[in-house]
């Protein structure tokens, strides 16, 4: 059997994947393929560590820079983005690497998304509440009560997914896991190989704060400006990338140069780790590295 045409490289903030993807791409004439909510959005080429001008230039890249701040991109978006461009490099017999550390563009490729209601803010309040006054092992079982594969499938101590289980189900009547189970992977079986990059936490915590330097250098300070200046909604994705909230305080002199760096090291390692959380948690059948 030929290896599959369609690499998935997945890792946190920092780790070295765009670096990765262009080795691959120049050992096997893959195209590389954006699979990062932030790096969809030209507005975000420093905030969100995009590849350069120059190394794009070394390989073809695809679906990078692609949306205005102002347009919200969701995963069911870049699916329907991504598709076609895969389906037009598989009938070139064209390798693609696709990388990023979005773990639910990962997801949809791989197990499918539900189509699940979005749950009222009151609802998923109110699972949080009975979460945090019953405790995780009353609140487990209550949940084995609506939706016994999902109290079975969670691990100890992830709140949220134990709370948006039990919330899906009080709001739709139905489990969570039975909505899950309808869904269909993008990608057919065999037809990828995933990879994740997992550096160990020190010396990925070491490169989130040498990032946020290089980013201070690269002028991240003017790109946030130029967001702020256009006085978009505080709710759009990109406006929730890490650093645009801590570097626009220091431009509208909330805090220091020097708070607003820091501040964001401290939201990138963060990021960071939940990614690495992610990862471990959603792909433990992928190659390592």
């Amino acid at each position: 059997m030929s290896d599959p045409l369609i690499t998935l490289l997945a890792g946190p903030t920092a780790s070295g994947k765009s670096r990765r993807a262009l080795e691959m791409a120049a050992r096997t004439g893959a195209v590389i393929i954006n699979a990062d909510s932030q790096q969809l959005y030209a507005d975000l080429r420093v905030l969100s560590a995009r590849p350069s001008v120059e190394e794009e230039a070394m390989a073809e890249h695809r679906l990078y820079g692609v949306a205005d701040a102002a347009d919200a991109w969701s995963v069911g978006r870049w699916s329907r983005a991504v598709m076609p461009v895969l389906a037009e490099l598989a009938a070139e017999g064209r390798p693609a690497v696709l990388t990023g550390g979005t773990g639910l563009y990962f997801t949809a490729l791989t197990t499918g998304l539900a189509d699940v209601p979005e749950v009222p803010v009151e609802v998923r309040d109110a699972a949080g509440a009975a979460f945090d006054s019953n405790g995780e092992a009353a609140f487990r079982r209550a949940l084995a009560g609506v939706d016994p594969a999902a109290a079975a499938r969670i691990e100890a101590g992830d709140r949220q997914r134990l709370t948006r289980a039990w919330a899906v189900a009080q709001h739709t009547g139905r489990a969570l896991s039975d909505w899950t189970a309808d869904t269909t992977p993008l990608l057919a079986p065999g037809s990828w190989a995933g990879l994740v990059i997992e550096p160990d936490r020190e010396t990925l915590y070491a490169r989130c704060d040498l990032r946020v330097a290089q980013m201070v250098e690269a002028g991240a300070l003017d790109e946030v400006r130029a967001l702020v200046a256009r006085g978009l909604d505080p709710a759009l994705p990109a406006m929730k990338a890490v650093g645009v909230r801590e570097f626009a305080a220091h431009l509208s002199g909330e805090t220091t140069l020097a708070a607003a760096v820091e501040a964001t090291r401290q939201a990138t390692r963060n990021y960071a780790k939940r990614q690495l959380t992610w990862f471990r948690n959603q792909t433990p059948g992928w190659a390592r590295v």
